[in-house]
């Protein structure tokens, strides 16, 4: 399982167009998405890759972050792996 932090999208894009332009860029679809609350200047969201390794996303890493997208500069990092 993978957790990847992408940064600074923008406010209103939806679930459907963040999993759209990841697709376009090579990235698998993600299970599951969660909005990061904060004071809205740089929205973020944590997605979840159920059956991808950290490692297979960080060779897709450089496709995305610091792209420029809706307006706004995209940051992507991959989450170091937890122990359950």
């Amino acid at each position: 399982m993978a957790e990847v932090l992408l940064g600074n999208i923008e406010e209103d894009t939806s679930d459907e167009e963040i999993r759209e332009f990841l697709i376009r860029y090579g990235f698998p679809s993600f299970d599951d998405i969660e909005h990061m609350p904060g004071d809205g200047s740089r929205p973020a969201v944590l997605l979840t890759f159920k059956d991808v390794e950290a490692e297979a996303l960080r060779t897709l890493q450089p496709r995305i972050h610091g792209i420029f997208w809706k307006s706004r500069t995209i940051n992507l990092v991959i989450m170091q792996e937890r122990e359950d």
